[in-house]
């Protein structure tokens, strides 16, 4: 019988896919980059063919350099960059656009608009989220509206609307399988938080057919089984599904009511779980669904920082200060602070708690002694500070701190910036062996979906800590940063 589970975990700027045994050991990883799409400012695409062919490519490299064939895959699991809109024929399982990524603001006057005419409170009650552009809901209308006949067709049930998750099952399942999970749909702005299903008035104001919409299924479960995949053979089940940022708070084994992530991807997006319980935020927070596994639902309580690792991207191939992102460490770490100087990431917006849409991103308090390890370091400390935001936001609703943060994604190696993040949110920080923590989550969900485990017991006994960052900075010191930081967001 096969034992190994495979992760797809399809990001933001690559495609990653994870192979471990049944005894929870990581066999191999295989990563692939793709190309980001520009067509205006603001504007962010992803061709969904490119992002297939990653898909396929990476599936590859995995099998072998784990050494192992098609045949030796138990379940495959899937996690994904969560808003980014595709819509494709149902007939030829081609798209009718590119995905809209979830960066993208092209949809930001729409937003204001429906907020203006006073629909916030009703978006925020029904769904959990706020009226932003970074949501699937308007991205799907822009399509509907901006691509010759794609309404028509749309109601007339010619056209598919998915996340990443269903598109990749669908093509992955030879498009037998139109499904998302709760996890996902409740990003798109459509999805009822008590209901688990779409909501008809939410749809409505949006404009957007049920007929284009996926059914919203567990988090792990047999969602379809593979058919037609080069190197695959047919029938292995898809079993698990989640959006990458509940993906981690699995793989990070955070199951219980106040237990707290904080990933570092292309963006940085904390989460803590709030148990069973729905929590409104009253501090601009998404309540939003973790996942759901047989008939419980856990919810969470999450703030997204739209930039965090893709700010070191800039300064390698915007500004060309450094060669590879992983340089940003040693050339920050070569000045003791940044004198001075603020970096506010907000190349597309500021995110939560502060929501401000056409905030751009700045570099302040520049003098002639500063050097680029001035810029590095003050880089650094602005991922940080946002993540400061979130948290003291977090806090605020829940009405008890965060004792500590699991941290994971490739930027949390950066021993400086973890360090930077526990000085200036004032909580311990602890990363674990594996930081990959959002591909073990899909393995996670797609063994249980499976039948390969029973239960969480066996996630958390693997689960194991590598480091802990303790705040070294003196109280006033913290104030005196977050002081001069909030000057900076005033003025961006």
């Amino acid at each position: 019988m096969p034992r190994h589970l495979i992760a797809i975990d399809q990001g933001t700027t690559g495609t990653t896919v994870v192979v471990m045994n049944e005894h929870m050991e990581l066999v191999a990883t295989h990563n692939q980059e793709y190309p980001q799409h520009y067509p205006q400012p603001g504007w962010v695409e992803h061709d969904p063919e490119e992002i297939w062919a990653s898909v396929e490519s990476t599936l590859a490299g995995a099998l072998a350099k784990a050494g192992i064939a098609g045949e030796d895959v138990a379940a495959i699991g899937i996690t994904n960059q969560r808003e980014t809109t595709v819509v494709w024929d149902r007939e030829t399982g081609r798209p009718v656009h590119n995905a809209i990524v979830w960066q993208c603001r092209r949809t930001a006057d729409y937003c204001a608009g429906l907020s203006a005419a006073g629909h916030a409170e009703a978006v925020r009650k029904t769904t959990g989220l706020v009226l932003d552009a970074y949501f699937s809901g308007t991205k799907i209308r822009w399509i509907l509206e901006n691509v010759e006949g794609a309404r028509a067709r749309a109601e007339a049930g010619e056209l598919a609307f998915g996340t990443i998750d269903t598109f990749l099952t669908w093509r992955l399942t030879g498009g037998q399988a139109h499904v998302t999970d709760v996890s996902n749909a409740s990003r798109t702005l459509l999805m009822n938080l008590q209901t688990l299903d779409w909501d008809p008035g939410m749809c409505r104001l949006l404009e957007v057919p049920s007929s284009v919409l996926p059914e919203i299924r567990s988090s792990a479960e047999v969602y379809g089984r593979t058919r037609g995949i080069q190197g695959l053979p047919d029938g292995i089940p898809v079993a698990g599904m989640a959006g990458d940022q509940q993906s981690a708070l699995f793989g990070q084994a955070c199951f219980g009511p106040g237990e707290g992530k904080l990933t570092f991807g292309t963006g940085a997006f904390l989460l803590v779980n709030t148990g069973t319980e729905i929590v409104e935020s009253t501090s601009n927070m998404l309540t939003t669904v973790a996942w759901k596994v047989g008939d419980e639902t856990h919810y969470a309580l999450e703030g997204s920082a739209f930039i965090a690792g893709a700010a070191v991207q800039w300064l390698r191939d915007g500004l060309g200060l450094i060669d590879t992102a992983s340089e940003i460490e040693t050339l920050a770490g070569s000045v003791e602070d940044t004198e001075g100087v603020v970096f506010v990431p907000a190349f597309t917006g500021l995110g939560a708690p502060h929501w401000k849409q056409d905030a751009r991103g700045a570099i302040l308090n520049l003098t002639r002694g500063n050097t680029k390890a001035h810029v590095a370091r003050a880089c650094l400390e602005g991922i940080a500070q946002q993540n400061a935001d979130i948290l003291a936001a977090m806090e605020a609703d829940r009405g008890a701190p965060v004792a500590m943060l699991k941290v994971d994604g490739g930027a949390c190696r950066n021993d400086l910036l973890m360090q930077m993040q526990a000085d200036l949110a004032g909580v311990e920080v602890v990363r674990p062996t594996h930081v990959e923590t959002t591909a073990m989550g899909a393995i996670f969900l797609a063994g249980l979906g499976a039948g390969i485990w029973e239960n969480t017991d066996a996630i958390r006994a693997v689960w194991a800590e590598d480091r802990r960052f303790v705040p070294e900075i003196s109280p006033s010191e913290r104030e005196a940063k977050r002081e001069a930081w909030a000057q900076a967001l005033a003025r961006v």
